[in-house]
């Protein structure tokens, strides 16, 4: 190995308990690991869900919390049992505040290959308009 390789080992992280709250489902709860990007007129969230589909996706988005729910059901093959397991099967959850420079209105995802991409495009800048002045 030489001086500009580096090994890096890459674990999910599993929350102790999500937003504090009780979970109805006796599951593990991940957080994905996520990047952000960010350019004049938006901002990307990119994080890894593997084993997500559309279907099994909830995003929701109250008050300035933009809340990502992923539920993940472990595939076994028909007649089989575990017999050994190094992968662990669970659900993900990530929180993200939001400022209010974000058009909440038309926030976008998708989700490809277990991945999810979000896209958050900024509020345009508040327009000065002329407030006109009546007499009674």
């Amino acid at each position: 190995m030489t001086e500009n390789t580096k090994t890096i080992e890459v674990q999910k992280k599993e929350m102790a308990n999500p937003d504090e709250k009780e979970r109805t489902r006796d599951r593990r709860v991940f957080v994905p690991h996520t990047d952000i990007y960010e350019n004049e007129n938006e901002i990307v969230i990119v994080a890894d869900i593997p084993g997500c589909s559309e279907q099994s996706i909830d995003i929701t988005l109250e008050k300035n919390i933009l809340k990502i729910d992923g539920y993940v059901e472990p595939a076994a093959p028909e007649d089989h049992r575990l017999f050994y397991s190094e992968y662990a099967t669970g659900d993900y959850q990530r929180t993200f505040a939001l400022s209010d420079e974000i058009d909440r209105e038309h926030i976008e995802a998708a989700v490809r290959d277990g991945v999810l991409r979000l896209t958050l495009p900024k509020a345009g800048p508040a327009k000065a308009h002329k407030i006109v002045v009546k007499s009674n």
